[in-house]
């Protein structure tokens, strides 16, 4: 067996590898990868399920492209520059045409970030894919979610919600037209992680995160760990005219500020500071604690693993 599980890794994965940082790919017990000068290492893993990170009958190619952009987005949040990454993949079975379909996706995400895969793992099990993202930082410069101050704007990139309202149409909760169908797919199955915005914050944001649980939990971790209150203005939420086509106001600014997996980052700035362009101010940074949205509804904070 031994021999079978490395074939995978050579057959499909030994040609994804090459970067400007690494020294040792594939094919030894650890990886090298090369630091500048005056650079630090950041690294982080997230693990996908199928059928609670993605519906288990998700193309192949989307799962891999949307693994390592779900990490990626971690690098992006703390303004690093991608150097390699690893894979550790549990199967439940050896599919070729599954495999084969995957590694395209790597391939494509491998691309887009020019972020070489670096090494890895194959096991069997249900299937769940782990992706550890490695990235480098300058030695005095980094984004944290710990430096908001009083007085700061607070900014978010893109849309939010789309994701949520693309989970909501593949669980068969409404039926948007098939251009906005289509574009709600692409943000939930192929998410791209602001790496560029994300360099352009350096030395400038006073705190960042990105929104993978939902704005109002994400914004919330700014918040406990800024040890400030982060004040959301709704009206202001940037939308997408897909997500705006669903005919209840209320469901979309549910998904708005709780859908989560948008891969948005979400930054504070202070107020005399011009945000990149593609931001959208939401609102501020007050003294106290926790978000406040200033509505009285219910609005799930982000999703909970062990929630009973």
């Amino acid at each position: 067996m031994p021999g079978a599980e490395f074939s995978l890794i050579y057959r499909y994965f030994s040609d994804l590898g090459r970067g400007d940082a690494v020294d040792l790919s594939v094919g030894d017990d650890c990886a090298i990868l090369r630091l500048g000068e005056g650079e630090r290492l950041a690294t982080s893993v997230d693990t996908m399920v199928a059928g609670v990170h993605f519906p288990c009958d998700s193309f192949p190619e989307d799962i891999g492209f949307r693994a390592v952009s779900v990490a990626v987005s971690d690098l992006a949040a703390m303004g690093a520059r991608p150097l390699g990454m690893t894979v550790a993949l549990t199967l439940p079975e050896v599919d070729e045409l599954w495999l084969n379909a995957f590694s395209q996706g790597l391939a494509a995400a491998v691309s887009e970030y020019q972020l070489p895969l670096v090494g890895g793992d194959t096991t069997r099990g249900p299937l769940s894919i782990s992706v550890q993202v490695m990235g480098a930082l300058p030695m005095t410069l980094a984004l944290l979610r710990s430096g908001a101050r009083v007085g700061d704007q607070v900014y978010v990139s893109g849309t939010l919600g789309d994701a949520a309202g693309a989970l909501a149409f593949l669980q068969g909760q409404w039926q948007p037209t098939p251009d906005y169908a289509e574009y709600l797919l692409d943000r939930f199955h192929r998410p791209r992680a602001r790496l560029e915005l994300g360099w352009a914050l350096l030395g400038l944001a006073t705190a960042a995160i990105d929104v993978s649980d939902g704005l109002l939990a994400d914004a919330g971790h700014i918040a406990a760990a800024s040890g400030v209150k982060i004040c959301i203005e709704t009206e202001l939420l940037p939308l997408s005219a897909a997500l705006c086509s669903h005919d209840c106001p209320q469901t979309i600014l549910q998904w708005a500020l709780g859908g989560g997996d948008d891969y948005e980052l979400c930054f504070c700035l202070p107020a005399d500071e011009s945000p990149p362009a593609g931001s959208t101010r939401i609102g501020q940074v007050e003294a106290g604690a926790g978000v406040d949205f200033g509505l009285d509804i219910d609005i799930p904070h982000g999703y909970q693993h062990f929630d009973d």
